[in-house]
């Protein structure tokens, strides 16, 4: 038809074409040599078939010629829109890390502040896929610019919203520095690729100007990272990277305004497993494997486990209970026995924040001895942090059910759960409490008799004898201590009837305190 929009259409597409060739066919196959995906291969990854509708996807630095006619079009290195996610709709920003590794110079600073700011104003989740400086500086930008500037993060006052607002997923898919590694970790959930992906402050050009000479991998590994609590999870590839987020978001609710989804009830809540009968020891000394446990009273297979690799004496992730999403919060005897160090408080306060900031209901398999002693712990700081989960638990208003299965002693045990709600709470016939473990206590408590006896050995059997007696939980139970001592085989059953309780509890909107990474 005359005089339609057709030249300007057939503009905007060749505009288009330059930005998809990103940094041209030699960046692209050096990117693909060391064995990752281009941006737009990874957005493509992560979402649902022909759902990306991409924001902003002529933005650039253009090229003309003398008669003003277009000769090429070098695009921004990051790109972001909207597209679903397993059926549901969310926010995808992305560094492109052919065009100028994702440095400054090569970056339009609004695309960035907007994506983060339609996550926020549209309560959809937003999955960053951060590559590179993810948009931080270059001192190539001071003479590109032709002057420099005090230094300052645009637009993270919507980074920070975010956390208090929507489910935030960083994906860290190559080296990340600067800029880029904060994105990553301002996250409910980040995790890295072994082996192509690493996070610093400042790579190893930089660290060198400090005498340190290391390579990228020494300086800050994926398994490193998530060692020290710096990132979530370590997998082997990109497209794991992406399951990954799909079933982190899969439990939670698009915004704090709106509730976790309920998935499939396809588990029998009355499903009993026998072996839970046998899964703790009489011998108070030997160790037990609480991950089956878990995966025995949780719907099957829905277990997802957060920070595996750090704070080992306490394990968290998110399942389901007849289909209803639960954050997990389980000791470890494996590891110190399961008392609390130092990691593993800073792991209870942010995953007690995660669960209290998208109103999901905390189920606790409690195995607590307290919080861990001697002089490392002391220096690691181990009571301020252990306080400061204390705090945590008891400032979650979101429903909260307790399975004590064998110790919770000491202030450490007192973080089972906020005692002064009503106490939803059952113990294993395994359970075993009290201000400290009877085996460490009684050389303090009865030392003046100890000192005194003629046989000091045998004085000790003694007392150990009379105090074995009193610490059945059935003694406790007598006096209400202990709500209820419950068959382990039952758990399932009482837990399941927990989360059908706890759903229409659960009231949408921003939590009291904000979350923090």
């Amino acid at each position: 038809m005359a005089g339609g929009w057709e030249p300007e259409l057939e503009e905007l597409r060749r505009r288009q074409n330059f930005v998809g060739e990103m940094g041209g066919p030699e960046k692209v196959a050096r990117h693909h040599g060391q064995g990752k995906l281009t941006v737009r291969e990874r957005v493509d990854g992560l979402l649902d078939p022909d759902t990306f509708h991409e924001i902003g996807s002529v933005t650039g630095v253009a090229s003309y010629d003398e008669e003003s006619r277009l000769t090429g079009l070098r695009p921004a290195n990051f790109i972001y829109g909207r597209g679903d996610l397993d059926g549901r709709r969310v926010v995808v920003e992305g560094d492109d890390f052919t065009v100028r590794g994702g440095a400054a110079d090569a970056s339009i600073w609004d695309k960035m502040v907007a994506a983060e700011q339609m996550a926020r104003e549209l309560r959809l989740p937003l999955v960053r896929l951060v590559d590179g400086t993810g948009g931080g500086g270059s001192v190539k930008t001071i003479e590109t610019e032709g002057r420099t500037y005090v230094s300052q993060a645009i637009g993270w006052e919507h980074a920070v919203a975010n956390l208090a607002t929507v489910p935030v997923v960083g994906l860290g898919l190559g080296s990340i520095a600067g800029l880029g590694s904060a994105r990553l970790v301002t996250s409910h959930y980040s995790v890295l690729v072994r082996g192509t992906s690493q996070v610093f402050v400042a790579g190893p050009p930089v660290v060198a100007r400090i005498g340190e000479t290391v390579d990228k991998e020494e300086l800050g590994s994926a398994d490193m990272h998530a060692g020290i609590g710096a990132i979530d999870a370590v997998v082997d590839s990109e497209a794991e990277a992406f399951d990954h987020a799909r079933r982190f978001l899969s439990y939670l609710p698009r915004s704090v305004y709106e509730l976790p989804p309920r998935g499939a009830t396809d588990d029998d809540p009355a499903r009993r497993e026998e072996w839970l009968i046998r899964a703790v020891p009489r011998d108070r000394r030997k160790v037990y494997r609480m991950r089956p446990i878990i995966e025995a009273v949780v719907d099957r297979g829905s277990f997802f486990e957060i920070g595996k690799a750090w704070g080992r004496s306490l394990i968290t992730g998110l399942a389901r209970l007849d289909g209803w999403p639960v954050a997990v919060v389980a000791g470890d005897p494996y590891f110190y026995g399961g008392a609390w160090t130092a990691d593993a408080s800073l792991k209870m306060t942010r995953f007690a924040e995660l669960a209290e900031t998208f109103h999901v209901p905390v189920v606790h398999l409690v195995d607590i001895p307290g919080f861990l002693i001697g002089t490392q712990a002391e220096r690691a700081g181990t009571i301020r942090h252990g306080a400061r989960a204390l705090a945590s638990v008891f400032q979650t208003t979101v429903p909260w059910c307790s399975i004590i299965v064998r110790k919770c002693f000491g202030v450490a045990g007192a973080a089972h759960m906020n005692t002064a709600r009503l106490r939803y709470r059952y113990a294993w016939p395994s359970a075993d409490w009290g201000s400290l473990p009877v085996e460490g206590g009684i050389e303090a408590a009865y030392k003046a008799e100890l000192e005194a006896a003629e046989d000091r050995e045998a004085t000790l059997r003694d007392i150990e004898e009379r105090l074995e007696r009193a610490r059945s939980p059935f003694r406790t139970a007598e006096t209400y201590w202990v709500e209820e001592i419950i068959d382990p085989r039952d758990t399932r059953t009482l837990l399941c009837e927990f989360a059908n309780l706890a759903a229409p509890l659960r009231e949408p909107g921003p939590t009291r305190f904000t979350y923090r990474p």
